[in-house]
């Protein structure tokens, strides 16, 4: 049997591989403490739930209008509205089946063989593949630590070609935790209408920023920014949704169109009881995302004030999302118990097999000099983890 070539091009997800492996390992009566997780630790809200019970119980259990329900698209425009002073019409809203499956069908209806995507690095692994996906060219932008894993304009500006269709922005960002200041995304919105380029600006972790900071998003800093910008957002991650799988995207009326065409043809609408917990979530009481937000704080410090003790580990102090990106590039060419540390597969692998700590290595991100730690877990488990990570290297030689 040949698989048509798009399939053959997909890699397989190293975060789902270390995944699998933790919970074999749990299975086996194994205590594994994992910082893989890319979802919040907390329940979804009560009266979030009780919103979708309700809906079941009115029989809105039925096929809804592709994009999303009106009242759905309505509460959007307000948040966007309130959140951001920014103006869409419920034509240019988009619901899915969760923010990747926004992203996947922003890509689809924009990209084609011969263009290509300006994605800064690290990046989350999915953008990778679904651009692939596309037959687009991802040109990776490399961003560096110490300027907080973020790229510049004058980056952007030497990134930009003839053939450039779209440049990924993403604030706060997977796998770093940063995030764009108003001056930084003016800045590169300046290049980006320099060009005939689109934006695709993943704000999927909006709500969770810290020391004071501010989201921004690059749709709000001029009409002509806005007219060339895909806005991708959703419920997930702000409300502790990952399972509800409800994303959205504002987009140019154009795009709006052809992306619910796509839709219109693979899922249909999203869930409908999934829809009316969304609506609650963005309606209803924010007090819950807040109480996480302050607890995400805590736990970053400690995290952070734990891995910087540690001899050779560098780490940024990340503005938002619940990620920790450190670097541990000072222990390749090391040995563990006879065996070369090559580099932060093999790190996260013995990790994983004589501590008994999940991570993700940084090549599922473009970096192999790293590893993604999340702070979506228990201080118990932080705590717990950080005590058998920091046993573990003390024992490299």
């Amino acid at each position: 049997m040949k698989l048509a070539e798009r399939a053959q091009n997909i890699s397989p997800s190293p975060t789902l591989a270390i995944d699998a492996k933790a919970k074999e390992m749990k299975a086996a009566g194994i205590k594994v403490i994992s910082f893989g997780a890319g979802e919040p630790d907390f329940d979804t809200p009560q009266h979030i739930k009780d919103a979708a019970v309700e809906a079941i119980r009115a029989g809105d259990t039925k096929y809804t209008p592709v994009a999303g329900t009106p009242v759905l698209k309505q509460a959007i425009i307000r948040k966007f509205a309130q959140d951001q002073g920014l103006e869409y019409t419920p034509a240019e809203i988009v619901v899915s089946a969760g923010a990747k499956h926004s992203l996947y069908n922003a890509f689809q209806v924009l990209c084609q063989p011969g263009d290509e995507v300006i994605l800064p690095g690290p990046y989350w692994v999915s953008y990778l593949e679904q651009i692939k996906l596309t037959g687009a060219e991802a040109k990776i932008v490399e961003t560096t630590e110490p300027a907080g894993f973020k790229m510049t304009a004058g980056q952007l500006r030497e990134a930009l070609t003839p053939r450039t269709k779209l440049i990924v922005v993403n604030s706060p960002g997977n796998p770093t935790g940063s995030v764009y200041t108003r001056e930084e995304l003016t800045a590169l919105g300046e290049a980006v209408l320099e060009s005939q380029a689109l934006v695709i600006s993943d704000e999927i972790y909006e709500k969770l920023v810290y020391d004071g900071l501010k989201h921004v998003s690059i749709a709000t800093l001029s009409p002509a920014l806005k007219e060339r910008t895909v806005l991708i957002n959703g419920v997930s991650k702000a409300y502790a949704m990952t399972g509800w799988r409800i994303g959205y995207a504002a987009a140019p009326l154009e795009v709006a169109r052809a992306m619910t065409n796509l839709q219109s043809h693979s899922t249909s609408n999203p869930t409908s009881i999934a829809q009316a917990a969304a609506l609650a979530a963005l309606e209803g009481d924010q007090a819950p995302t807040e109480r996480m937000v302050r607890e995400f704080v805590q736990r970053r410090d400690y995290m952070l004030e734990r891995l910087l003790a540690i001899p050779g580990v560098t780490c940024t102090r990340p503005g938002g999302s619940f990620y920790l990106f450190p670097g541990v590039s000072s222990y390749f060419g090391r040995l563990y118990l006879g065996v070369k540390i090559q580099d932060a597969a093999t790190l996260a692998d013995l990790l994983l097999e004589h501590a008994r700590v999940a991570v993700v290595p940084g090549i599922a991100f473009g970096d192999d000099r790293f590893i993604r730690l999340s702070y979506a877990t228990s201080m118990e488990n932080i705590q717990e983890g950080l005590d058998r990570i920091t046993a573990f290297l003390s024992q490299v030689s």
